[in-house]
């Protein structure tokens, strides 16, 4: 019998590494988005579009993906199921609220897909810089 397990696939905790930024700060890493707290956050440089992608510890099937941000106008999240992060394809592209002096919260039901690597695409925003707090992708994944 094989068992599923529903689990936040972006966590740190869970085997998910951060395996792209195109911007570094020392003070605020990009690898802070996976460990699951809206405290640490990840800051962008000047320039869009901004990216950074998250690699799964295997091939898991998603069916949510979240992110806490603040600055951020146009997200685009894109899937890969290689093997190494390439080939990806858009999930989903939205343009986000503006919400001053707190979190945006988005969430993106999406139908059930397989991942390997997700791609976040900050496209354009509301200030020079954005934050990036956490991203979510909640699934499952056959034991093995």
């Amino acid at each position: 019998m094989v068992r599923m397990r529903a689990a936040d696939w972006c966590l740190s905790a869970a085997g998910a590494a951060l395996v792209m930024a195109t911007s570094s700060d020392t003070e605020h890493p990009a690898r802070n988005v996976a460990d699951g707290s809206s405290d640490t956050f990840w800051t962008t440089t000047g320039m869009f579009p901004q990216e950074f992608i998250i690699g799964f510890p295997k091939r898991v099937t998603i069916s949510k993906v979240g992110i806490q941000c603040y600055l951020v106008r146009s997200l685009r999240i894109e899937r890969s199921v290689s093997k190494d992060p390439v080939d990806f394809k858009e999930c989903v592209e939205k343009d986000l609220q503006h919400t001053e002096g707190q979190l945006q919260m988005e969430e993106f039901p999406l139908p059930d897909f397989q991942a390997t690597y997700l791609r976040f695409i900050i496209k354009s925003a509301f200030d020079h810089f954005v934050s990036v707090h956490r991203v979510m992708a909640e699934g499952t994944a056959e034991d093995t």
